[in-house]
């Protein structure tokens, strides 16, 4: 039977968006005040909304954040349609992320390589020392356990720093008998 006079409802669309969010959200969680600009289906006029985003810690490259309701206005009385954001992982100048683990790479001098040596690396939770052990090879991994990203089970990822060595191109007349010499002595 068919009813005269009574308006379909009808539900909103979803809108998928894409949200850049840097590692220091990631390590400590946000909220991020967003602007959406909406057209209004029935009077075409549009208007900027501001949106408070909640970025959870821990989360990841292509997790969608769901703010509910906040997609396209249903009608008739129908509910809106719900709003995606799409993570995605800021670059970052001193880290490369794989899964919660941070991989950084570290340029030693070869003396230093040789002799071994301690420094101070960065980290998200501020600054680390490292022993750089004598005999230090390139492409030699250390792990600093628990200096990465944070998981949903509530553990953290690993730094990992991978080792170069730097040659230098340019050396003094000084310097490069000094590297003869050790040419000389060495096996």
């Amino acid at each position: 039977e068919e009813m005269r006079g009574a308006a379909a409802a009808w539900a909103g669309r979803d809108i998928e968006s894409d949200l850049l969010v840097t590692l220091a959200e990631v390590r400590h969680g946000s909220v991020r005040s967003i602007r959406l600009q909406r057209t209004d289906p029935r009077t075409g006029q549009s208007a900027v909304q501001t949106l408070q985003v909640k970025i959870p810690p821990g989360v990841r490259e292509g997790q969608l954040i769901r703010l509910a309701g906040k997609g396209q206005e249903g009608g008739g009385g129908g509910p809106a349609g719900h709003l995606y954001l799409r993570v995605k992982l800021a670059a970052h100048p001193l880290f490369r992320v794989r899964g919660a683990n941070l991989y950084h790479d570290l340029e030693v001098s070869p003396w230093e390589a040789v002799l071994g040596t301690r420094v101070d690396l960065p980290t998200l939770d501020g600054v680390a020392s490292l022993k750089i052990p004598p005999g230090t090879a390139a492409e030699q991994e250390f792990r600093l356990r628990g200096q990465g990203l944070p998981t949903a089970a509530g553990t953290r990822g690993d730094l990992h720093v991978v080792v170069s060595i730097q040659v230098p191109t340019q050396v003094a007349p000084d310097e490069r008998a000094l590297w003869e010499q050790l040419a000389a002595k060495s096996p």
